[in-house]
C-alpha cells in the first residue's frame, strides 16, 4: 500500500476515534438537549454574523471554549514537532472538519434521546437547513475537507 494512502487512513481512523469519544463526553455533558441549551453558559441567539459563520445556530459560551481547544488540540502536533508548511495547515483544517462532521454525527446516532430515527430536521432545531437527510454543514465541510486532504498529500 502506498505510503501517503496509509496516512490518510491512519489519520481519518485516529480523528473517527477522537470524534467518537468526544461525542460520548458531549452526551454526557448536554443529555437530550443538544446545542448547550441547558447548560449554565452565556448564549447570543440573534446576531446577523451567526447566520453567516454559525448557520444560524446561538453563540455560547461553551461553544466559544470547545472550538478553539479542538483547534488548537489539533495543531499541537505541529507546534510539538516545530514543523508547519501549508500541506500541513491543510491536513490540521481537514481533520478539524472531519472531526467535527463525525463528532455532530456521532453525537445523534449514539445519544439515547435521539438515534438513527430521530436524526432529522424535524427533531434538532439548531440545524437550520439540510440537504439529502443531512445538515448542511456536513456536505460543505466534507468537501472541504476532502479537498484539504488531497491539497496536503499532493
Amino acid at each position: 500500500m502506498d505510503h501517503q494512502i496509509l496516512q490518510l487512513i491512519l489519520t481519518a481512523a485516529c480523528v473517527v476515534v477522537l470524534a467518537y469519544f468526544f461525542a460520548c463526553a458531549e452526551i454526557h455533558i448536554e443529555g437530550d438537549a443538544g446545542w448547550a441549551i441547558n447548560l449554565p453558559t452565556w448564549r447570543i441567539e440573534e446576531h446577523w454574523l451567526l447566520d453567516i459563520f454559525w448557520g444560524g445556530r446561538a453563540m455560547t459560551g461553551y461553544h466559544a471554549w470547545v472550538f478553539p481547544f479542538i483547534a488548537i488540540f489539533f495543531h499541537f502536533p505541529l507546534l510539538f514537532m516545530a514543523q508547519w508548511s501549508l500541506q500541513l495547515e491543510a491536513r490540521v483544517l481537514a481533520s478539524i472538519m472531519l472531526f467535527w462532521i463525525t463528532e455532530d454525527f456521532l453525537w445523534f446516532i449514539l445519544n439515547p434521546a435521539f438515534g438513527w430515527k430521530r436524526f432529522h430536521q424535524d427533531h434538532v432545531s439548531w440545524h437550520k437547513n439540510w440537504v439529502c437527510g443531512a445538515p448542511v454543514e456536513y456536505w460543505i465541510f466534507g468537501i472541504f475537507a476532502a479537498a484539504l486532504f488531497w491539497y496536503s498529500w499532493r
